[in-house]
């Protein structure tokens, strides 16, 4: 068993991983984004959790908003950028799977 503490922190940060799955935090400061046209996972599923703030994810060309508490699913291959757009930083956590990225 694996107890992990995940805190605020800037940036992306693996947390911890084994071979068939990871464990990740990001938070983007107001106004930036992470990914893009070039951002897939071509093996890994990606749940993305957000603990707080709010932002904006586009996958696949098709846009959603997000906030504190949404869960987005981002499939293998799927293209996606995340952005920070509310009043406070984005904080995420976000599982791969299968295998990790």
């Amino acid at each position: 068993m694996k107890v992990l503490e995940v805190g605020a922190s800037s940036g992306f940060r693996v947390l911890a991983g084994t071979e068939r799955s990871q464990a990740a935090a990001m938070t983007l400061p107001l106004g930036t984004s992470t990914g893009g046209l070039d951002d897939r996972h071509a093996r890994s599923d990606q749940w993305l959790y957000v603990v707080a703030g709010s932002g904006v994810a586009v996958m696949e060309g098709e846009e959603c908003a997000i906030e504190a508490a949404s869960l987005l699913l981002i499939e293998a291959g799927e293209e996606h950028e995340i952005s920070s757009t509310g009043d406070q930083p984005l904080q995420t956590t976000s599982i791969y799977y299968a295998p990790p990225e």
